[in-house]
């Protein structure tokens, strides 16, 4: 039996619990990421690179953060971002795919409808 291929417009996208953010004066999302590990280590030492970063998401970015609530599809925020955004958002949902998957992947989001 075939199973069902996935569709990643039906995923659930909500910020993980593991990273804290904020609101910058801009009115940005940004962030906090602990820069852990060995190289980074080196880098605090030698280069005096901190230990905390803020990692700030502008423009299209803070609102796609502000859309993922744990309810909302990654369709649903496309079209929230269609509405707000109208054509610079084309091709809207390449570029949604793309950054949501980009957020997963540094794991400032997990996908509350996907084990």
């Amino acid at each position: 039996m075939k199973k069902k291929a996935d569709n990643f417009v039906d995923y659930i996208p909500k910020h993980n619990s593991l990273y804290e953010y904020r609101e910058n004066k801009q009115g940005n999302i940004e962030v906090k990421m602990i820069n852990r590990g060995l190289f980074n280590r080196i880098a605090q030492i030698f280069f005096r690179r901190p230990k905390v970063s803020w990692i700030e998401l502008p423009g299209m970015g803070s609102f796609v953060w502000r859309q993922m609530d744990g309810k909302k599809t990654v369709y649903e925020i496309g079209q929230e971002m269609k509405k707000a955004y109208g054509d610079e958002a084309e091709p809207l949902y390449e570029k949604l795919c793309t950054y949501i998957k980009s957020l997963h992947n540094m794991c400032f989001i997990v996908y509350e409808n996907r084990k």
